[in-house]
C-alpha cells in the first residue's frame, strides 16, 4: 500500500530540506470501497498537527486504486506520519511494517508504528574535505612512542619499562583503577609514522584526548589550554597538524566538554596546582562551573565517578571559556586542528551544541563537528528531550554505531534481513551531508576489538581477570581475520567515512579497557592484513561513487549480503558471504561486462562467492 523508501509512493524520499515539496501516494485495494483517504502528520517539537485529504488519481490494475497528496513541511523538525482511510470496514489506519512498507491496522488493535519524516534547515552546508576519505583513530599513550625526552612530566606517574606489556589493570590497595600506568607514545611518534598512515589511504587523523590530563586515557582534562607533558607541547601539535597536512592528512580532537578532571586547575581536589579551584573556595572563578551539593564534597560527576565533576555547560563563563572568541574551541583550531569529535554528545544541551558549532565555524567554516551518539542520532531522547543534532546548526555527522551494529550482528550469525534494515532505517533518517560524513567504525578505545569480537569467546560480563587471560586460537584467529575483512569491507564500502581503530589492521586483539587500548606492535603487526587494508584504501580513493553515492539493497539471505553503490558514472556491487561454504548469487544481465575489482568470480550471469568470501564488481552507469 505504501514503501517509504520507493519514490513511487514518497518523492523525494529520505530525509529533506524545509520547504520541499513532498509527493505522497497510497495503493488502496478495491474490495475496501474506499470513500477517503488522510494523511496525518505530527512534528514533535512543536507539537504540530497536520491532516490532509488525499485525493483518488486513478487505476492500477483492476483491483487497486491511487490516492495522492503533497505536503510541504515549513520549517526543520521531526516529523512523524501515518494513513487513514475510510472503507466498508470503518476506518483504517496505514501504519508502517517492516521495510518502511505499509499495512492496514486492523480494528481495535494498537496503532502501529508511525514513519518518520527528518526534516533540515535549508542551507545546511557540511565540510567536504573528509568525504570519500579514511578516517585512523588513534589512542596517543599507545600508538607510538618517538622516544624524545620529555619536559615538566608529574613524578607520580608510572611509566612501563618495556612497550607492549600488558597495561595494569589491577585495582590499586583503596581498590580503584586509577589509569595511571602510561607507555609513552606522544604527537612526535604521530608524526614519524604519518608516511605509514599515508600507505593505508588515511585522510584524517581522530586523536583521544592530549590535553594535560592525569590518566592515561585523558578524559579527565586538567588544562584545556596545554597538551599534556608527556605527549609533547602546544607547539608540537601544530608542527603535527602541518606536516600531515602536507600529506593530505587532517587532525581532529577530542572534545571533552562535559566534565572536568577532579586533579584540575578548575577544580583542585588534590591541589596540584597553583590557582584556586572550585573544591577549595566558593571564591574560585570556577566555583559556578560546577554543581554541588554539599561543597566541597559532594557534586555531581560524570556517571558517579568523583574524579570527573560534571560541568554546568550552560553558565555564562564556563561557555565563554570554551565557545567564546578565541576561547578553547577557537583556540586549537588556529594551531591547526581541523574539527573535534564531541565526547558525550547526548549529555550536552542543545545551546552549549549550537555554541561549539557557531564558535568551530567562525574561526574555520570547514571545520568538522562530530558527535558520540550511539543511537539512532536523528530521533534519538536524552534525559527526557528530543535531540536536534542532526538538523542543522549542531552536528556535522556521528559515530556511526548503528552501522558497527549492523556489521557485527550480520558476520555473527543474526538475519541478514534485519542487518540490511538497521542500515536502511539510518539512510532513511539521517540528512544526505550527515551520511557522506558518518564516522563508520567497527571498534573504538570503548569497545572491544573487532578481530576479538568476530574470532573469540563472547564477553557476557567476564571480569577483568578473565580478560586479562585471553588470547585467540590459531583456528580462533583464522576465523577471525576472515570475518575481519568482511568487515571492514562493508566498513569501507558502505555510505560514510571508514575509521580504522588503531592497530585493527594490525591485528591487535583484546576485550574491554585497557585490553583493547594495548600498545601498537610494531615489529609483530600481520603484514598481510595490513596489505588488506592498504588494498581497501586503494580501492575507496579509485571508486568516485564511495564519495556520495546511492546506496541499493540488493541481496539479504542465506548468509549473504549484497548493496550497490551508485551516482551517474560507475555501479558498484558489493556480496559478502559470512557461511564457511561457497554461495551463488545470479546477476542481471546488465552486470556481465562489469568488472571485477576485489574477491570471487562471475561466469554465465553467475556470481560465486567462496566461504567467507567476498565480491566487488564495478559497472558503468
Amino acid at each position: 500500500m505504501f514503501d517509504s523508501r520507493n519514490p513511487v509512493y514518497r518523492n523525494p524520499t529520505g530525509a529533506v530540506q524545509e520547504k520541499t515539496n513532498i509527493h505522497f501516494k497510497i495503493l488502496v485495494p478495491r474490495t475496501l470501497k474506499c470513500s477517503a483517504a488522510r494523511l496525518i502528520v505530527n512534528e514533535d517539537f512543536t507539537k504540530q498537527a497536520y491532516t490532509l485529504n488525499l485525493f483518488w488519481c486513478g487505476m492500477c490494475g483492476h483491483d487497486y486504486e491511487w490516492w495522492e497528496c503533497d505536503f510541504v513541511p515549513d520549517q526543520a523538525g521531526l516529523y512523524f506520519y501515518r494513513f487513514a482511510i475510510d472503507t466498508w470496514r470503518g476506518t483504517l489506519g496505514v501504519t508502517r511494517r517492516f521495510g518502511g512498507q505499509g499495512g492496514i491496522d486492523e480494528p481495535n488493535t494498537p496503532e502501529g508504528i508511525c514513519w518518520q519524516l527528518t526534516v533540515y534547515k535549508a542551507q545546511t552546508q557540511a565540510p567536504d574535505w573528509l568525504m570519500g576519505g579514511i578516517m585512523y583513530q588513534i589512542f596517543p599513550d599507545r600508538f607510538y612512542c618517538s622516544g624524545l625526552q620529555k619536559k615538566h612530566v608529574p613524578k607520580d606517574r608510572y611509566l612501563h619499562s618495556r612497550w607492549g606489556e600488558q597495561p595494569v589493570w589491577k585495582p590499586d590497595l583503596q581498590g580503584k583503577i586509577t589509569n595511571s600506568d602510561y607507555f609513552g607514545g606522544d604527537l612526535e611518534g604521530v608524526i614519524q609514522k604519518l608516511d605509514y598512515l599515508q600507505s593505508l589511504g588515511v585522510t584524517c587523523i581522530y586523536l583521544n584526548p592530549i590535553f594535560e590530563a592525569h590518566s592515561n586515557h585523558r578524559y579527565d582534562t586538567a588544562d584545556y589550554t596545554k597538551i599534556d607533558p608527556l605527549l609533547g607541547t602546544n607547539a608540537g601539535f601544530t608542527r603535527l597538524c602541518q606536516q600531515a597536512k602536507s600529506r593530505g592528512i587532517c587532525v581532529i580532537l577530542d572534545g571533552v566538554f562535559n566534565h572536568t578532571g577532579s586533579d584540575s586547575i578548575y577544580f583542585n581536589r588534590e591541589g596540584r596546582y597553583q590557582t584556586l579551584g572550585a573544591y577549595q573556595s566558593k571564591e574560585s572563578p570556577y566555583y559556578e562551573w560546577y554543581q554541588f551539593m554539599q561543597w566541597p564534597d559532594r557534586y555531581a560527576c560524570w556517571w558517579n565517578f568523583d574524579t570527573l565533576p560534571d560541568v554546568n555547560e550552560t553558565n555564562g563563563m564556563y561557555n565563554t571559556y570554551i565557545n567564546g572568541k578565541s576561547g578553547i574551541v577557537q583556540r586549537w583550531l588556529k594551531a591547526g586542528a581541523s574539527g573535534w569529535r564531541l565526547d558525550v554528545a547526548d549529555e550536552l544541551p542543545d545551546i552549549f551544541l549550537d555554541n561549539v558549532t557557531k564558535a568551530a565555524k567562525q574561526e574555520d567554516s570547514s571545520a568538522l563537528i562530530l558527535g558520540e551518539v550511539w543511537e539512532d542520532a536523528s530521533n534519538k531522547i536524552a534525559y527526557g528531550q528530543r535531540r536536534k543534532y542532526l538538523l542543522g546548526g549542531q552536528l556535522d555527522s556521528v559515530m556511526n554505531y548503528p552501522f558497527r551494529e549492523a556489521i557485527i550482528g550480520y558476520l555473527t550469525g543474526r538475519s541478514p534481513a534485519d542487518m540490511m534494515e538497521q542500515i536502511l532505517l539510518v539512510l532513511e533518517h539521517y540528512p544526505p551531508h550527515v551520511i557522506a560524513l558518518l564516522m563508520n567504525h567497527i571498534g573504538t578505545h570503548d569497545t572491544e576489538r573487532i578481530l576479538t569480537i568476530l574470532g573469540g569467546k563472547p564477553l557476557n560480563g567476564k571480569d577483568r581477570e578473565w580478560q586479562s587471560k585471553q588470547k585467540l586460537s590459531n583456528e580462533q584467529r583464522e576465523k577471525g581475520i576472515a570475518l575481519l575483512k568482511l568487515a571492514s569491507l562493508m566498513q569501507y564500502t558502505l555510505p560514510g567515512i571508514p575509521c580504522i581503530y588503531y592497530g585493527d589492521e594490525a591485528g591487535m586483539e583484546g576485550y574491554r579497557d585497557p585490553f583493547n587500548r594495548e600498545c601498537y606492535p610494531w615489529g609483530h603487526e600481520d603484514m598481510a592484513l595490513i596489505h588488506w587494508y592498504r588494498c581497501l584504501g586503494r580501492m575507496r580513493h579509485s571508486c568516485g561513487v564511495l564519495k556520495q553515492g546511492g546506496f541499493e539493497p540488493f541481496y539479504a539471505e542465506d548468509g549473504c549480503l549484497g548493496y550497490l553503490r551508485m551516482d551517474e558514472k560507475q555501479r558498484l556491487l558489493v556480496a559478502v558471504n559470512r557461511e564457511n561454504a561457497s554461495k551463488s548469487l545470479y546477476l542481471p544481465k546488465e552486470w556481465e561486462r562489469s568488472k571485477v575489482l576485489l574477491g570471487g568470480s562471475m561466469r554465465n550471469g553467475t556470481l560465486t562467492l567462496n566461504p567467507y568470501g567476498f565480491v566487488l564488481l564495478l559497472a558503468d552507469a
